[in-house]
């Protein structure tokens, strides 16, 4: 199957970009840069792109197990290399889980059924960084305070 996305500069180093979904984004950089910070960055967007894949597998494989979740969060960090081209050379995932009766075994099974097996954002970026995982599970969602 071809993907494909399709870029139009909007000005100096600000662009809007949509793929088969027809979905436009903007892409963005920082002003001393020729952008003007309207958007995500695209390396920003290949760790929220990581965030959302990851997380629809283990959300789905969860539903598919009966597991009732509450809510759930996700964050990611990736890590620089300090020359160019600058990929990550480490991300780390952390999963969070709110809810009763979230079973470890159920959470860490999700997780590896992702990594290893559905989630092609993780398995593409595990060819150049390390990909670590960890996750927490909430007995209720809490408001920041």
């Amino acid at each position: 199957m071809t993907k494909q996305v399709q870029l139009k500069q909007i000005k100096g180093n600000t662009y809007a970009v949509k793929g088969d979904s027809n979905h436009w984004i903007v892409l963005d950089t920082k002003k001393e840069s020729g952008g003007h910070e309207a958007g995500p960055a695209p390396k920003e967007l290949l760790l929220m792109a990581l965030a959302g894949c990851t997380s629809m597998d283990v959300i789905l494989i969860l539903k598919k197990k009966r597991v009732s979740v509450d809510d759930y969060e996700c964050y990611v960090k990736g890590i620089e290399q300090e020359k160019y081209p600058k990929i990550f050379s480490e991300i780390h995932i952390e999963y969070v889980f709110y809810g009763q009766g979230i079973k470890p075994g159920d959470v860490e099974q999700a997780i590896e059924l992702s990594k290893t097996k559905y989630c092609s954002v993780s398995i593409q970026l595990s060819a150049s960084a390390k990909i670590t995982h960890s996750y927490r599970i909430e007995p209720a969602y809490r408001q920041n305070e």
